[in-house]
């Protein structure tokens, strides 16, 4: 929200909906606010969004290849039991 106004602009919602913290340290600045710390900040910040997001899509992608292994060894179970019943 800007300062003094009722209205949430869209990058208001967008930066609150990438990381809530961040968007409310711009809100309300820390005391003894310096712009060599808030850089160190911001890097430190980057790298950990960086370091998450990297493990939620390695997550991601290991799901969908259980998936994919999961319905492969039932489609194998099946033709095993329907070819062992034409006996």
């Amino acid at each position: 929200m800007t300062e003094g106004s009722d209205w949430v602009s869209a990058s208001d919602l967008a930066e609150y909906s990438y990381c809530p913290r961040a968007h409310w340290y711009r809100e309300h600045p820390p005391a003894g606010f310096s712009p060599r710390g808030s850089v160190r900040s911001l890097r430190r910040g980057q790298r950990f969004h960086r370091q998450e997001l990297g493990g939620e899509l390695r997550r991601e992608a290991h799901a969908g290849a259980y998936v994919a292994l999961v319905l492969i060894g039932i489609a194998f179970v099946a033709a095993a039991l329907y070819l062992g019943g034409l006996r």
